[in-house]
């Protein structure tokens, strides 16, 4: 027992108010935060991590598979501007809306009932979506069937399924992230929440690699004036994504509660001691055999208590710094990121589009170059200095470095591809990895360590969602923007989009500044701001 918790003890018994089930609940969370790191961690950390792989993969194959959609349904490679803006965008939507709503029902109904029906979500539509058509009549006249798709169309039916997707998707945010948190060290919870996050970073590039080699398995068949197998190509590419969201499942349905949420949120200390003694003495967990069943008296979720909680301003600024910052981070972040290809296609790499093979091929390379360069490193070096330096100066570094990169690409974005097409993808690449090695992952981090176990899961999906909402504006903002000045389809304006994301990430810098704290090598009990003294009491002398 640590020497505060040995002082806190004492101080309870000398005052005449000894309650065992408050210590009992306190050597519990020490025996978590202090457990020698092992193969349940680990396993923790897969089980999560390909859920987040799985996001990504999705979330991004989306500018790959709209090229492909483009040459297929209109016989060029890009798609018409509202339906590449529906189909880029209903994702953001669904994950906003998953992530406000699986955040709350986590802390409600618990981290294990929810964990899993998300991925159910996700693989349903996920297939649904790679199996989409346009609708058919049967014309008595022609006695055939005949094309009805201005009734119910591919792209319509795309857009709905990837709504749903997004829903999905977003419910792994809050869950995966807490549940994380709540399972890990206190030493190494930093690293094994990035690291299930970095593994947004692999679904990117994975994403990439198989939309490359599907592009190539079809080469012979894919021409300048026959686009029809392309249709083959993204049903694959959107298909595979899918299949590590099976493999998970299993996993996902059967992680055991957390021992904070029995702890706090059912009041079920005894349980809750049983269940970390299972798993640091074992390494895995088992069923229960029986319940052990001892309520206490501990504060409970309400909205009352929700208003109180935060109405206090050293924790309503937490909540609005974790919410801001993620929705400044995300307005640049996915503003650039489902638009990769407008951006290769500005220096030239994607050619003239009337090369199908060509123009699909190069894309798929150019995003495997940018997730290699700069997006998978970014995620991986924060991996192994969020707990050595921590996640506030981490952050502070991503946005304001962010922000200069984004002055020179919006001041010298003519110049600078005029002179050299090679700085310009270094200067764009180095913008890719300080997202990674920067507020991408303190974000997300952030969030699942700074609230009390009662709303850690509800003010991560409200942070979450908040950057969602930056990545819905950004794209809706990106399409009506880019082509100010200039012919439809020219992107005129992409320099100065790049001035407005700098101004967001001045504005992210700020915010972190004034607003979020330092989390590394606390407890997420101390980090709660709540008095641990006393926190839950038995229920007969709740009274005294």
């Amino acid at each position: 027992m640590t020497e505060e918790i040995k002082e806190s003890v004492s101080q309870v018994v000398s005052d005449n108010n000894y309650n065992n089930y408050d210590i009992k609940r306190r050597e519990a969370l020490e025996k978590i935060d202090n457990a020698k790191f092992g193969w349940f961690h680990i396993r923790a950390c897969i089980v999560s991590g390909v859920g987040f792989f799985t996001d990504a993969y999705d979330i991004f194959a989306i500018n790959l598979v709209a090229v492909m959609l483009g040459y297929v349904y209109f016989g060029k490679s890009s798609l018409p501007t509202d339906t590449d803006l529906g189909v880029k965008v209903a994702t953001p939507i669904g994950t906003l809306i998953g992530q406000i709503s699986f955040g709350i029902l986590a802390d409600i109904l618990g981290r294990k009932k929810m964990y899993g029906v998300e991925l159910l979500v996700i693989v349903f539509a996920t297939f649904s979506c790679c199996l989409v058509a346009n609708s058919y009549v049967f014309s008595p006249t022609l006695n055939t069937f005949v094309d009805n798709s201005k009734v119910v169309s591919v792209q319509g039916i795309i857009i709905f399924w990837r709504l749903i997707l997004g829903i999905g998707i977003g419910g792994d945010y809050p869950l995966s992230a807490v549940i994380t948190s709540e399972f890990a060290t206190t030493s190494r919870r930093g690293a094994m929440m990035a690291a299930v996050f970095a593994m947004q970073g692999i679904g990117i590039l994975v994403a990439a690699i198989v939309s490359t080699i599907t592009i190539a398995a079809f080469h012979s068949t894919i021409t300048p004036t026959d686009f029809s197998h392309i249709d083959y190509v993204w049903r694959i590419v959107t298909g595979v994504g899918a299949i590590p969201g099976v493999v998970a499942l299993y996993f996902r349905l059967t992680i055991p509660e957390t021992p904070r949420f029995t702890m706090d949120i059912e009041r079920n200390v005894n349980q809750a001691a049983q269940d970390i003694d299972t798993v640091l003495t074992t390494g895995s967990y088992k069923p229960r055999e029986q319940e052990v069943v001892v309520k206490i008296e501990a504060p409970k979720a309400s909205f009352s208590d929700f208003f109180r909680h935060f109405g206090k301003w050293e924790n309503g600024k937490v909540l609005f710094g974790t919410a801001f910052t993620w929705f400044a981070l995300d307005v640049a972040f996915y503003g650039i990121g489902l638009n990769n290809n407008i951006i290769l296609k500005q220096i030239g790499f994607l050619g003239d589009g009337t090369d199908p093979y060509e123009t699909l091929f190069k894309a798929s390379a150019g995003n495997i170059i940018i997730a290699l360069l700069g997006t998978v490193p970014g995620y991986w070096v924060t991996v192994f200095t969020i707990d050595l330096w921590g996640r506030r100066p981490i952050q502070l570094m991503g946005f304001a470095l962010l922000t200069v990169i984004f002055i020179v690409l919006g001041f010298g974005y003519y110049p600078i591809l005029g002179a050299s097409v090679e700085l310009f993808i270094f200067i764009f690449t180095l913008a890719q990895f300080f997202f990674n090695f920067g507020p991408n992952t303190t974000t997300f981090v952030i969030p699942g360590e700074i609230f009390p176990t009662r709303y850690r899961s509800t003010g991560h999906g409200i942070s979450a969602a908040s950057g969602k909402l930056g990545a819905i504006i950004s794209q809706v903002g990106f399409f009506k923007l880019k082509d100010i000045g200039g012919a439809p389809g020219s992107n005129a304006f992409i320099d100065h989009l790049f001035k407005i994301f700098a101004v967001f990430m001045l504005a992210g810098f700020i915010v972190t500044y004034f607003c979020v704290p330092e989390t590394k090598n606390q407890s997420l009990e101390s980090l709660s701001n709540e008095n641990q003294d006393g926190f839950v009491r038995d229920k007969r002398s709740a009274d005294v």
